[in-house]
């Protein structure tokens, strides 16, 4: 977990450095934080390092925060923003830019306990139900349900979503296997093909059919396997 800060407030940027310090030794959870003073600085940073939740005051000098907000949601849809402002009635709600949290500063102990607290336990609760992905264009959050199969094509592996789009990533097929194979709705139907068993429309003799058209081919050796499997997660559902 990478937590980035940016406020040309220095006063303002130790007070958040400190309860972060505090909060770290309190909650007992594991991550690091990086101070940046002006926006330029973090915006550079984009370019080499990802951090899971952003601190950004809002009226800053050169790009403020709501700017540095969308340069931050260009490479990263996944990210946590949270706004820092002097002024109570702004909202988070009035721009365009999705964000967790807002904090009225000069920000205090207990409320950004609570902004984290918040993240953490959303953060937690998707781990086993989302995936982030970093793709060849950027980083995404999917849903698990929202795939219907994985596709291995040469050294990358493709996601193919229920939207139609398709997600691809640089990584080990194998990862991915191990990674999907403890969700009961996946089956490894082929060498190069996870198939979420949700999207199955019918399984033939050589191949089996999603339900948004696609073939999918069968490991001969594992048919039988594959349809008691298949038959076994159809009859859970119902249950």
């Amino acid at each position: 977990m990478k937590i980035a800060i940016c406020d040309d407030d220095k006063n303002e940027l130790l007070r958040i450095l400190s309860a972060l310090a505090d909060y770290q030794l309190q909650r007992n959870i594991d991550f690091t934080y990086k101070p940046f003073d002006n926006s330029t600085e973090l915006a550079s940073d984009l370019l080499r390092e990802r951090y899971d939740i952003y601190l950004l005051d809002i009226v800053m000098p050169g790009l403020n925060g709501i700017e540095l907000a969308r340069e931050i949601r260009d490479h990263d849809k996944a990210a946590d923003i949270i706004f820092l402002t002097s002024s109570p009635e702004f909202a988070v709600e009035s721009y365009t830019v999705k964000a967790s949290d807002y904090l009225v500063k000069p920000i205090l102990t207990d409320r950004l306990f609570a902004a984290l607290d918040d993240i953490m336990r959303s953060r937690n609760e998707d781990r086993d139900s989302c995936l982030v992905l970093k793709s060849t264009v950027g980083i995404h959050k999917i849903r698990i349900s929202e795939i219907i199969y994985v596709e291995a094509m040469s050294r990358k592996v493709i996601y193919n979503l229920k939207n139609n789009d398709a997600v691809i990533c640089v990584e080990k097929f194998a990862s991915v296997c191990d990674q999907l194979l403890q969700h009961k709705e996946f089956i490894l139907a082929h060498r190069s093909f996870l198939v979420n068993m949700n999207h199955i429309r019918t399984i033939g003799t050589t191949d089996l059919y999603l339900a948004n058209g696609r073939r999918i081919p069968l490991a001969q050796r594992r048919i039988s396997e594959i349809k008691k499997l298949y038959l076994a997660f159809q009859m859970e559902e119902l249950a």
